[in-house]
This record gives C-alpha cells, structure tokens and sequence, in this order.
C-alpha cells in the first residue's frame, strides 16, 4: 500500500510552500534552518515534499585528524599500565600507508619527540603495527605468581587474559571496560618471545561517509495524526519521523530501540513513551513495558557492576506506565501498573534511599557508561553511592504519579506517603543539588564517607527538575538561562571530560534536546525552544534519520563511540515537538490542556487531523505565536481553561487563535570546553602530595567534604593521627574545575577493627588469590545467607563499614550480576551492602563495598548481614560474591 497524505494535506502544502519558500527561520554561525531546507557550511538538506527530502551531507571524520596518537596498554582490559593520565604518545608519519611504533615496554611512558609541521593531518588508511614488550609482566609472573599494576592491583598469572591497546584515534577507544569486547584491540605473542603486536587501520577512509541521500515515506502513515504547518521543514520531519516510528515496531507489537539496538530497553521506552509513545502506540508501549518487568518488579536494565542497585533509574517506567493511563484512561492498566510499581518502589526505599540527604543513591539517569560521566577512579561501589539530579527528578516524579494513582484506587493513606517521600526528595534536591551562583543544579554528589557535588550542569536532569516542578517557578527560568548550550545544542553535561571521546561526553542527544525544549516552554523561554527545534531538525534533515546522537563541537554524527539511525527516543522527541511544545498538549488525569509555546520564527497556521484522545478524534488548529492564548474554541463554543474533559466522546474541532505576544528571553551558548585532568595525590609522611597538573593555575583542597583551603601549593601538612578523607581539585585560568581525586583515606590503627569473615564461618574452598587472613566466605542465594559478627567498641561514635570483597560474574560494564545485601545493627537494617562485579571470572580481584555510616555505642554492637526479598538483583539467580574482611572504622 502506498504511503497515505490527504489530498488536502497536500494542497495546503504546496500554498505554504509557494508562499514561505526559504524563509530563514533560525541562524547561527554553524548552520541554518529555512522553510524548505537546512544549510550547514557546503552541505544543504532539501525538503522535496511532505513525505520526501534530499541531503547531500558527508561526515567530516576523516579529514582533520591529528598524527598524534595517544595510547596506553591494558591487562584484562583495566587501566592498569601507567597512573591515570600519563599516557604514551606517537607522531604517526606514515610512509607508503605504513607505521610501525617503537618497541614500547609495558609501564614505561613512551613519548615521541619528533616535530610535528603545522597544518599536517594524519593521512587515511595507515597500517598501524604495535610492537610491546611484555617480558618484564611475564617474569613477574614466573618470579613472583603476578604483576603489580599502576592501580596497584595485583594481576595474578592465573587471571592474566591478555593485553590490549587502548587510545584517542579509532580504531582505538579509551572505554577500557570495552577493550575485552574488542578482539582487533588484542595484542598476540605469536612466537612466544614476550613480544606482543597488533596491526590496526587508523583513520580509514569510507566513500561514502554519510547515512542517505534521499528520504521518501515508505509507511502508510494515515491511521495516526496529519501534521500540516506552513513551514514545510515542519511537515517533512514529521511524517520522516512517524515513518520511522512505523519502522520501529516489531514483529512482537514491541518498540525496537533503534536500528542498531534491537529489543526493548527499560530506560529508552519510557522515555519515548512519555514523549509521545502514549499519544500514538498505547497498546504497543503497555505491551513494551510490560516486557520490562520480572516477578512483578521492573527490570533495570544490563548496566555498571551488574545493573541495580548500582543503576536505579528504572523508575522512569512508572512515569511512562501513568502517561498511558492518562492519554487512555483504562483502568484495567493502572491497576497492573500500580501492582508493579508499588514492589519496585519499596525495593528501592529499602536498598537506595539515603536518609540522610532524602535522595536516592544509583548511577545518573541514562547517563550508564561509568567512563563516558565519572572520575576514572570511582568504582561501580563509589557509584551506587552518587546520588545524581536526574536519578533523583525520576525518583520524585514516580513516587508523585504512584500517589496519584494511589488516589484513584482509593488508597489515600499510600498516597499521602508516597506525596512525602517526593516531597523529601525535592527537598533534598534542592538543599544538596542547587548552585545558586551558577543559576543550576549540580551534577551528583560523590566520593566515599564525605561526598562533595559535581559542579557540572547534567541537560536530562535539569530539564526533568523543570518539568516535573522540582525547580519553582524562578528556578526555572534561571535554569533554561543558564544551563550552557552548544552551538549544535544541549550537551549531555558541561564541561566536558579530558581523554573521553563522544558519546555520553561531548555528545548531544536529540531525546534530552527534546526535554530541554519542554523545560524551555515550561519557563516560557522563546529563544530556548526555537533552539532546541533548530537542534533538532538540522540532524534529522541532514542525516535523513533521527539519530541516536551526535558531537557536540562539530555536530557530526560518525565521531562518537556508537550511534544508530532510527533512533526510538529521538523519533518520539521529534514528533513530541509538535504536540507537547508548539501544541502544549499537557495531560491529566481527567483532562487534556492546551498550553502552546510557539516561537515567532514560527508564527503561521497549524493543524492536526485525525488526533485521537480517549474517546474523541480532534481536529486541531492553531494560529499565530507566542505562549498565551487569546481564544480557543470547540466546535464554534468557547472551550473553558483551554481544556478538554477525558470524558469527550466523538469527533470534534478545536481552533487557538494566539497573542502574538512573547516574553524577552535569553539563553547561555558557550563554545565547547573540556575541564582539567584529576590530581594524582598520595601521602608522604605527613603531607598530602600531588603533581602539577597541566594548565592548572591553583588547586582546592578538601577534608572530609569540606574546602579548607584554596591555594598554588602541590602539598599540604596533614594531621594524621586521626580518620580524614582528604580530595584535591585542579582549577584552571576560567576557574574550571577538573573532578575531585579519588578520596585519600587517613586510617590510624587506634580507628580501624577488621574482622576475618572466614572465622564467622566455614571458608570457601575455591582457588583465588590475593585474600588476607586464613580464607574467604562465598555468599549466595543459597550460601550463608545470613552472616553474623559482634564488635566491641570502647568509644561511642560514627563509624563506617564496608567489606573487601570479590565478584568474577560479570564486567565492570554489563550484565546484572551485582550482589548485594542488607546490613543489620542490633537487628536493625542500616544500611544495604552492595558488591558489584569486578571482571568476568577474575575471582582474585579484590575491592572494596560501598560504606555504610552507623551510629555505634560503647560496648557491644551485633550486625548481621543478611539476604532479604528486597536484595534480589536481576539476574535473579547469580546473587554471588566472595568476602574476606568487614572494615569497621571511626570516622567522627
């Protein structure tokens, strides 16, 4: 069947067409949005019609590389060759397409001295030969049974897997977590003499650079809303992106993520499904979520250390589930849903929340790949940890619709505390997460027993405290003001990150751009949403394809580490667009209203067809710009509030005629900017020491969470004699700051008790390496499921504990193996221990758990630690680790 437009769609079309035709409607100095086209430097993207379009682009990426080639070495894919930023460099001249590196021994820094001319880039399609020697790690392993990395992490001969290069230029990638996953990165002693080599191609060059020259619809389009607007770009990404919202369904009556992600993705769906999912697939985003859930609790998807608790932003699903009910009304669903998310959410209260700050503990919300966000030093334990702003919106929001809910099912009492617990959150948002000088809130709070925040701004989450009312009104607009954009758009978080190649970092994603266009509208900044439209169209016309993301300082999308066209979530915020910005449809739970936001660049005739709302089909049309309504009317008769009962049945037609009017408004575009590299700090007798860091004009230094100081100096005099954790932070000349060092911990022997867990009870009889004492303890669903110790303390006070541990299930990055477990004092819980994996089937690769801060009194304090329903992971029957000490130390 053929594509299907209404002959009056098309007439309309062509009249905007013929009257609009290359109207500029957004400028900056990278690109171009018209009426009919998108220009970016040389390359143009044409509107043919409504349903085809042109695009002559080609991406830039092989064209301006530098020759210089940073790298280091990796055992078992840690980076564990040299201390974190020191790293070998090489001037890739190529001769004839051929390299071949120096013999570089494995630890020791490498760096090629040889001039480099100006304006020289590195040429395409070179035969890279690395050559390693590896016999210094190898007799290790003969002398001594292993290797002491950088890390100061012992690799024991038995556990060694191999060695692989890591580096800037692909096909290298810094994601060492990945390295393992990448067999081209491996370097093979073939002969046996302790000489390791790999040969990779650097920057090879592709024909055809680009994703298409050509879109035309495919799809038989017409069940779902006509778009017609008198800007014909509009039309065209529309009915571009509901062509690929068809594409995007699979055989199942599921959404598929995208081209390149098959299946459903718990965080993906339901960001889709709130942004425009419910409107247009209900049943197919009730079938996806439900395929998000196991015994009756939603799933966390495969992520950092094993998945949850490490990542706990799951509950974006609760949000999707009641976005459904409101665009539908079935009560059948909200039944099913409120089941599953009243058991998710009381998990999460028992292993996430800390009642300290009332915020929620788990990875930063879509935001999963440790490397791409987060200090290179912090663990998936230091994660679980970090309590995050846009985590803690999702967290606010689903308890507020799991109240709402609770209403409607005549469950007050759960309602009023569930209301709290949001209220708590907010609360703890804004007093641990603002930056009142910088008009935003803050990244995350991290570290270890004393968190500090993150200064930089996180897009996801500052949009969600917007739209979801985290942020008051003022707030509100000082955020969409403030929060830095880029040229191409809204990155994920700035600054950036050195050494990170894009994809979280120096990355926009159009499905955050998207929020941030709501946020916009919200605080009723014009400038802010036609940007946002602007960041969004120019990829989809260029590319032909809603992509799942691209760079940020060049807006190309084959420079980050992994991206797909037809991307769920950018197609769902493109099409959100028109209803929930220009339209502002805003809906409740007994109620759709309208609340547009038009910028004037904008200003025409729209319409939608065929728009489907419960039990009525709307025919919708709106006139003008601007943010307020100057009448509205349903079928001829003034339409009260601008809203639209859930009880309106059959079909009806609503005209909006606007003010014209709009509110000055601002926003904050920045050029791209990457902060400095994180300090090195070690202890040395009685001072706390760090090497220069480069481009750093002063540093901060912090003890116990707390500036004390703030000054040029590289070392500072310490009293050691008591607990303190201490961090430094490099500031460069903007007064930028790089992230916190990883926590120095001062431990006098007079603070700390370690107890051997292989004393409690019998010890594992398994072959690792690397413990302390006698032994260690396996722990499982069915091992030693409840751990019990006494400790006898002579000085009440604030102590921390953790546990030294083992978990080979999994990689630091995927899969959902993550072991965790309540931890009792004097039979009550007080905390949640979490042991995430630590390498796949690297048993002798010991760390530490999170801590947990208790209050102890003089005297005998009983813990125990215990495997309760709440601790089930998602794997559901790997809930595996090895324990060898439990830590008990005086902090305060």
């Amino acid at each position: 069947m053929k594509p299907i437009i209404t002959n009056l769609m098309l007439l309309l079309f062509a009249g905007a067409a013929s009257a609009q035709s290359s109207k500029e409607l957004y400028r900056s100095k990278e690109f171009s949005i018209y009426t009919d086209k998108v220009v970016q430097g040389k390359y143009i993207a044409k509107v043919l019609s409504p349903t085809e379009m042109t695009s002559d682009y080609q991406s830039p990426v092989n064209l301006y590389k530098s020759p210089k080639l940073t790298f280091k070495f990796s055992i078992n894919g840690k980076d564990n060759e040299m201390i974190s930023g020191q790293d070998h460099s090489i001037n890739v001249m190529a001769k004839d397409g051929k390299f071949i590196s120096p013999l570089i021994t494995f630890g020791k820094h490498y760096v090629d001295k040889k001039n480099v001319p100006d304006n020289t880039y590195l040429e395409p399609n070179i035969d890279f030969t690395i050559r390693l020697d590896m016999r210094n790690v190898l007799n290790a392993f003969k002398t001594d049974g292993f290797y002491k990395g950088a890390d100061g992490k012992k690799v024991y001969k038995e556990d060694f897997k191999g060695v692989y290069v890591a580096g800037s230029t692909l096909p290298l990638i810094w994601d060492f977590d990945n390295l393992v996953h990448h067999p081209d990165l491996q370097l093979k002693d073939d002969d046996g003499d302790g000489i390791y080599e790999v040969k990779v191609v650097l920057n090879e060059f592709k024909e055809q650079p680009s994703v298409s020259s050509n879109w035309k619809l495919k799809r038989n389009i017409s069940a779902f809303p006509q778009y017609q607007a008198s800007s014909p770009i509009e039309n065209a990404m529309y009915n571009l992106s509901l062509d690929e919202m068809e594409n995007a369904i699979e055989a199942d009556s599921t959404l598929r993520t995208g081209k390149e992600w098959a299946g459903v993705w718990t965080r993906d769906v339901s960001y889709s499904i709130i942004l425009s999912m419910a409107i247009l697939q209900p049943k197919v985003a009730e079938y996806s979520l439900l395929r998000k859930v196991k015994n009756d609790r939603i799933i966390q998807d495969t992520g950092t250390g094993g998945a949850y608790p490490v990542s706990t932003d799951r509950m974006i699903w609760a949000v999707a589930a009641w976005e459904i009910y409101k665009t539908t009304g079935d009560k059948n669903w909200l039944s099913k849903a409120y089941s599953i998310i009243k058991n998710s959410i009381e998990d999460d209260w028992k292993n996430a929340y800390d009642p300290k700050t009332g915020l929620v503990k788990g990875e930063s919300s879509f935001l999963d790949w440790r490397e791409q966000e987060y200090p290179k030093w912090m663990q998936p334990a230091d994660i679980y940890e970090s309590e995050c702003l846009g985590t803690n919106v999702v967290h606010f929001q689903a308890n507020k619709v799991f109240a709402e809910m609770a209403i409607l099912l005549g469950q007050k009492t759960v309602s009023d505390e569930h209301n709290a617990i949001a209220q708590t959150i907010k609360t703890g948002i804004n007093n641990y997460l603002w930056i009142a000088n910088k008009g935003y809130y803050g990244q995350y709070l991290y570290g270890r027993n004393y968190k500090i925040l993150s200064p930089r701004s996180e897009a996801l989450g500052e949009a969600l405290a917007v739209i979801f009312g985290v942020a008051d009104n003022e707030r509100q607009k000082t955020i969409v003001r403030n929060t830095p954009v880029n040229s191409f758009g809204i990155p994920c978080f700035y600054p950036q990150l050195p050494n990170t190649p894009p994809y979280h970092n120096n990355a926009v994603w159009p499905f955050v751009q998207t929020y941030w266009a709501l946020a916009a509208a919200n605080a009723g900044n014009e400038q802010s949403v036609m940007e946002s439209i602007a960041a969004i169209y120019r990829p989809a016309a260029l590319f032909l394809t809603n992509k799942e993301n691209f760079v940020a300082d060049n807006g190309d999308f084959a420079g980050t580490q992994i991206n797909s066209s037809n991307m769920l979530w950018s197609l769902s915020g493109n099409i959100a667009l028109v209803y929930k910005v220009l339209f502002g449809m805003q809906f409740g739970a007994d109620r759709l209203t309208f609340k547009p936001t038009v910028p004037q660049a904008l200003a025409g005739t729209r319409m939608l067809t065929n728009f489907k709302y419960r039990n009525a089909l709307l025919t919708i049309s709106m006139q003008g710009f601007g943010t307020q309504i100057k009448s509205i009317t349903m079928d001829g008769k003034p339409l009260v509030n601008a809203i639209v009962p859930a009880s309106l049945t059959g079909k009806h037609t609503i005209k909006m005629v606007l003010t014209n009017m709009m509110e000055s408004s601002s926003t904050t575009i920045l050029p791209a900017y990457t902060s400095l590299t994180i300090p090195q700090v070690e202890l040395k007798n009685d001072e706390i020491v760090w090497k220069k860091v480069p481009n750093a004009v002063s540093y901060v230094f912090i003890k116990n969470g707390d500036r004390i100081d703030n000054g040029i100096d590289t070392a500072c005099i310490i009293n050691n004699n008591s607990f303190a954790e201490y961090q430094v932070i490099a500031v460069d000349k903007n007064g930028v700051e790089s992230f916190g060092s990883e926590p120095l911990q001062i431990i006098p022997e007079q603070t700390v008790k370690t107890i051997e867990i292989e004393n409690l009870t019998s010890k594992a009889d398994l072959p690792y390496k690397g413990y302390s004492g006698d032994g260690f303890v396996e722990i499982s669903t069915q091992k030693n499921t409840i751990l019990s110790f006494e400790t006898t303390i002579t000085e009440a006070g604030t102590y921390a504990i953790n546990f030294k541990y083992a978990n080979g299930n999994g990689p630091i990055n995927t899969e959902n193996k993550c072991a965790f477990r309540t931890l009792k004092l004097n039979n009550k819980q007080v905390g949640t221990v979490v042991l995430p994996q630590r390498g796949t089937n690297e048993w002798s690769e010991w760390g530490m758990s999170n801590s947990v801060i208790v209050e102890l009194k003089a005297g005998t304090n009983k813990f125990d630690l215990t495997y309760e329903t709440n601790n089930a992971n998602m794997n559901g029957t790997v809930n595996q680790a090895m324990l060898d000490y439990v830590r008990i130390v005086k902090v305060e």
